[in-house]
């Protein structure tokens, strides 16, 4: 199953943190389970860390890097993922998490998340 990771999740994963769901984990951890970070993660975790608010053991391009040669997978934002967020009801101004919601739909991929408000949209949610 192709699974894209909410960036709490993605960070939570990688920490051990217990935050994440147990159904979660186990979906992240199944061997047949392709995992996707998208581009926006990627993208909120560089603000964050430029910021101060997000603290990783090395810079944002060098942990991603490493999670990739471990078998993650970049889900790039196509025009087609940024375009469908118009079409998105305004249950949520986040626009990290918005992009997060249209590519699930678009790309038809459960989002594994912690985020309520993800439930209001038609997003296939694992937690």
């Amino acid at each position: 199953m192709r699974l894209l990771l909410d960036t709490h999740a993605f960070l939570w994963f990688m920490t051990g943190d217990e935050r994440l769901s147990s159904r979660a984990r186990r979906a992240i951890e199944d061997i047949e389970s392709e995992l996707f970070l998208s581009v926006a993660s990627v993208w909120e975790m560089a603000i964050k860390a430029g910021l101060g608010r997000l603290i990783l053991p090395v810079p944002v391009a060098e942990y991603v890097a490493e999670k990739l040669d471990n078998g993650f997978r970049i889900l790039p934002v196509e025009w087609t993922h940024a375009s469908a967020v118009e079409k998105l009801p305004f249950h949520h101004r986040d626009p990290f998490d918005r992009l997060l919601v249209a590519q699930a739909i678009a790309e038809d991929m459960p989002i594994i998340t912690s985020d309520p408000i993800f439930q209001v949209y038609k997003a296939n949610i694992v937690w």
